[in-house]
């Protein structure tokens, strides 16, 4: 549904510039392919966070069933780390070998 409000838009865009302004062709058509990269880039920055956020809640539901995940080659469990769901990040444990060792769920697989 977003693609075709995007191509509907570029559209309107691209015919507003045709009959209200006085730009020879070339100029329209810059201008239209500005406005399309603008849209293409706000798709695409949608689907990374989309991702982005697909995987952390992944993360988040393996260390939740104390499933293996490694950070950086390091082993991250319930029993050396605890979870910060606010930063979505990893904190060693006092005691542990780990302990005061950070990682964001980014990093882990």
């Amino acid at each position: 549904m977003g693609y075709i409000l995007g191509l509907l838009a570029v559209i309107l865009f691209f015919a507003a510039m045709h009959y209200v302004t006085e730009l020879n062709t070339t100029q329209k058509l810059g201008a239209t392919l500005f406005f399309v990269l603008i849209i293409v880039g706000a798709f695409y920055y949608n689907h990374y966070q989309n991702m982005q956020r697909e995987h952390i809640t992944a993360i988040a539901l393996k260390f939740e069933q104390n499933k293996k995940i490694l950070c950086e080659g390091v082993e991250v469990n319930a029993s050396n780390f605890s979870e910060s769901v606010g930063t979505y990040t990893f904190i060693g444990k006092e005691g542990t070998p780990h302990a005061g060792r950070m990682f964001s769920f980014e990093q882990c697989q």
